[in-house]
């Protein structure tokens, strides 16, 4: 069981001068100036058995095709094994490009019909019935609207941010990539559990 999500618009933001460490009766001094050098946008995947980070995505942009190629890349890790993805309500999650490879992974020999005007395709309602048939060995499970922060991923991208985004300097796209990626790899290594749902007052994890 998965939980997915897109975290969009990560600045890439180079500060224009060094910070000044602290010093004896002297705080830190942070550069409010700073280079933009654009964005990135993340796929990250929440494995919610093992608090686990599994096969992100990070590139210029997140569009059906890319949703698409980052689910078919996280189900090629192990192809014959059953998947669920928890996922929102944004219609990237609905589109025929999903429907069209849980047919190819499943083996679904149905005619899938006509985008816009008939058939499993006609439209997200359609597509989205499809998507979540239990029959498939792949299948999506939607979140209700306006409650995104049932899929734990979510949490996640707090700490991605508290830890690593909200202080960090990036001089490129690319610096900014390897950095994210670099991170889920530590988190794997040493901080990643399942979450536990029960509030008792604590954050899941600083």
């Amino acid at each position: 069981m998965i939980s997915t999500d897109e975290k969009t618009g990560i600045q890439a933001l180079e500060r224009l001068h060094p910070t000044r460490p602290m010093a004896p009766g002297q705080p830190e001094a942070q550069e409010f100036e700073y280079v933009r050098h654009g964005t990135q946008a993340l796929i990250a995947n929440f494995e919610v058995a093992t608090g686990q980070v599994v096969s992100p995505t990070v590139g210029d942009t997140r569009t059906e095709d890319d949703f698409v190629g980052h689910l078919r890349a996280t189900v090629a890790t192990d192809p014959e094994a059953e998947w669920v993805f928890i996922v929102d309500q944004l219609n990237t999650h609905k589109s025929a490009g999903l429907v069209r490879l849980i047919a190819e992974r499943c083996g679904v020999q149905d005619d899938l019909g006509v985008k816009g005007h008939a058939g499993i395709l006609k439209d997200m309602e359609s597509r989205a019935a499809f998507l979540q048939d239990t029959d498939h060995r792949i299948r999506l499970v939607y979140t209700p609207k306006h409650c995104s922060w049932l899929n734990q991923v979510e949490i996640w991208f707090g700490t991605l941010t508290r830890r690593l985004l909200k202080r960090g300097q990036f001089a490129s796209k690319e610096e900014l990539k390897q950095r994210i990626l670099a991170f889920i790899a530590f988190f794997n290594e040493t901080l990643a559990r399942p979450y536990r749902w029960t509030y008792i007052g604590k954050p899941l994890l600083a």
